[in-house]
């Protein structure tokens, strides 16, 4: 048996380190049938910043995980599990409160979790509709005209609004500037696709924000409902399904025939509007928690 070595930690990796912890990362979703770190991981793998830690056995990446601000993400290579990595990454990431989210509702994560005093803390559901179904026909309310976002001359302004609109969110209304540059530079940024509704003063009312994902493997090209947000302070009925509406359809002429969306299962007002629009879950995340 490989004896685990001590685990190496770090707020950045160096290339050799980010090629291996991606290539950790694809040959567990070949096998797991889910990709194991979300978005925002694999920018931190690529720039930097949060607690990198590494489980190796021999000169090979055993396993790895992400820690920032008491929550995140832990995978272990296919070939090196049960040996015990995964436990030295958790000793690793510390005591005390600490989230991990786990993609895919799989029972080795939960049994695994449950070992190690982690308890089921959310629920993120993936939901998807077809965009080959007609979309209902929803009017903007009165005074509210729809733009494109302009880098350079929106970002404060967008950042405003998604902090009041996400307030309460863990994760998204905490977004910085360097957040938002940082998806501005990626390779699927489409200011077109970055829908504002404005009022007729000229403030930002809400936006719906689409990303593109290309095919990959069996699965088909998808447009995503990356971000959608109302200003709860200037809230006008109906705008988040007209700005819901208005998104798919900018996806749906971009040729797109499969939309998805994340929501947590918590949040009956978006699961409400997304189920009205024809959205099923289509997968789930767990995110275990120790108190």
């Amino acid at each position: 048996m490989t004896t685990v070595q001590p685990v190496r930690a770090g707020d950045r990796l160096s290339a050799s380190e980010v090629d291996d912890v991606l290539a950790l990362a694809a040959a567990a979703g070949v096998l797991d049938g889910v990709y194991p770190l979300s978005e925002d991981v694999v920018l931190r793998v690529r720039l930097g910043g949060g607690l990198h830690l590494l489980s190796y056995a021999g000169d090979r990446l055993a396993g790895y995980a992400f820690v920032s601000d008491g929550s995140g993400e832990l995978v272990v290579h296919p070939q090196f599990r049960r040996l015990g990595h995964g436990t030295a990454l958790l000793a690793a990431a510390g005591s005390g409160p600490l989230a991990f989210w786990a993609h895919g509702d799989d029972p080795g994560a939960a049994a695994f979790a449950s070992r190690n005093g982690f308890e089921r803390a959310r629920v993120l559901w993936q939901m998807r509709r077809s965009l080959l179904e007609p979309l209902p026909s929803i009017p903007f309310p009165d005074g509210i005209t729809i733009r494109a976002f302009q880098p350079g001359a929106d970002e404060q302004a967008w950042l405003d609004i998604n902090a009041r609109a996400f307030a309460h969110h863990p994760e998204q209304g905490k977004w910085t500037l360097d957040d938002l540059l940082a998806r501005e530079a990626e390779p699927w940024f489409d200011p077109d696709g970055f829908l504002l509704a404005v009022t007729g003063s000229g403030d930002l009312a809400g936006f719906h924000w689409t990303k593109v994902h290309p095919a990959s493997g069996a699965e088909p090209a998808l447009g995503e409902i990356y971000v959608l947000g109302v200003d709860p302070s200037g809230h006008r009925r109906g705008l988040g399904a007209a700005l819901s509406v208005a998104g798919l359809s900018h996806l749906a002429g971009a040729g797109l025939t499969v939309a998805n969306l994340y929501v947590d299962e918590s949040n009956e007002g978006a699961v409400k509007l997304y189920r009205g629009l024809g959205f099923q879950v289509h997968k789930t995340d767990i995110s275990y928690k120790r108190p």
